[in-house]
C-alpha cells in the first residue's frame, strides 16, 4: 500500500511540475536552444514510459528507503541525487555527442531534473507519512 500511494503522490508531483516547467517556463529556452532538433508535437507515449520508469525508481530507490529509515531530509537529498545522476547524464552525454545540443540547456535541465525530483520525492514521503501507511 505505501508503494501505490508513494507512487501516486510522486506522479502527480512530478508530472504536474514537469508539465509547467515543459509548457511555461522553459519551452522558449528549449526552442531557441535545440529549435530544430524538437518534433512538432512530444510524443506522448513515448513520454508516459519515461514518466513511469522515473517515477518508480523514485519511490522505489528514495522514498521506500527514506520512509524506512531517513526522513524527510533523507527523500529530498536522495531524490536531488538521483535526479542529478540521470538528468547529467542524459545532458552530458547529448553535449558530447550531439553536434546541436546547447551547453545552456544542459545546465538548465540537470538543475531542472535534480530539483524536480528532490521536490518529488519530498512529496511522496510526506505524502505517505501522512496517511501513516
Amino acid at each position: 500500500m505505501r508503494f501505490v500511494a508513494a507512487f501516486i503522490a510522486v506522479a502527480i508531483v512530478f508530472f504536474g511540475l514537469d508539465f509547467l516547467w515543459l509548457s511555461r517556463f522553459a519551452l522558449g529556452l528549449y526552442k531557441r536552444e535545440i529549435g530544430p532538433l524538437l518534433l512538432d508535437q512530444p510524443n506522448l507515449p513515448l513520454s508516459a514510459v519515461f514518466y513511469l520508469v522515473f517515477v518508480f525508481g523514485l519511490v522505489l530507490l528514495v522514498v521506500l528507503p527514506a520512509l524506512d529509515a531517513g526522513g524527510w531530509l533523507n527523500a529530498l537529498w536522495m531524490g536531488a541525487l538521483l535526479g542529478l545522476v540521470a538528468y547529467g547524464t542524459f545532458d552530458i552525454t547529448n553535449l558530447a555527442t550531439l553536434k546541436g545540443w546547447s551547453q545552456t540547456l544542459a545546465l538548465a535541465d540537470i538543475a531542472w531534473g535534480t530539483a524536480l525530483s528532490a521536490i518529488s520525492a519530498t512529496a511522496g514521503y510526506l505524502a505517505v507519512s501522512a496517511l501513516r501507511l
